[in-house]
């Protein structure tokens, strides 16, 4: 079976181009847009995703530290790798984050998304 990315990106274009990369690499994709769809798609999934990948900016009510306050407080959700991928996030926000139980976080400017990609498969496959 295909792993699972859930992908929590509001920039559509973005959204869609992480999503297709993913896609030709085997994975299955669930995309979203804000942090309130990602509880709303994971209330209704039998199969939690493998793996999050989390913008921190995102439209809507919650950023990417209230969607990872939410997960962490769930016993279904929290077990579940969380990858911050953003464009910027201050020194302090990201220890914040990855104190908060992000497994990794990677500045956009500074990574291809093959680079991201490589890392994040090594992540699925040592949780197994």
């Amino acid at each position: 079976m295909a792993k699972k990315i859930m992908v929590v990106e509001d920039n559509h274009m973005l959204l869609q181009a992480i999503s297709k990369k993913l896609e030709i690499n085997g994975y299955q994709i669930v995309p979203c847009t804000s942090g309130e769809q990602v509880f709303t798609e994971l209330k209704e999934m039998e199969q939690l995703p493998d793996l999050i990948w989390l913008d921190y900016y995102l439209a809507g009510v919650m950023n990417g530290l209230d969607v990872i306050s939410k997960l962490k407080q769930d016993e279904k959700w929290k077990n579940i790798p969380i990858v911050i991928v953003s464009n910027t996030a201050s020194e302090e926000k990201v220890k914040v984050m990855m104190s908060m139980g992000a497994t990794k976080y990677f500045l956009k400017a500074e990574y291809r998304l093959d680079s991201i990609l490589e890392q994040i498969e090594q992540l699925i496959n040592n949780k197994e």
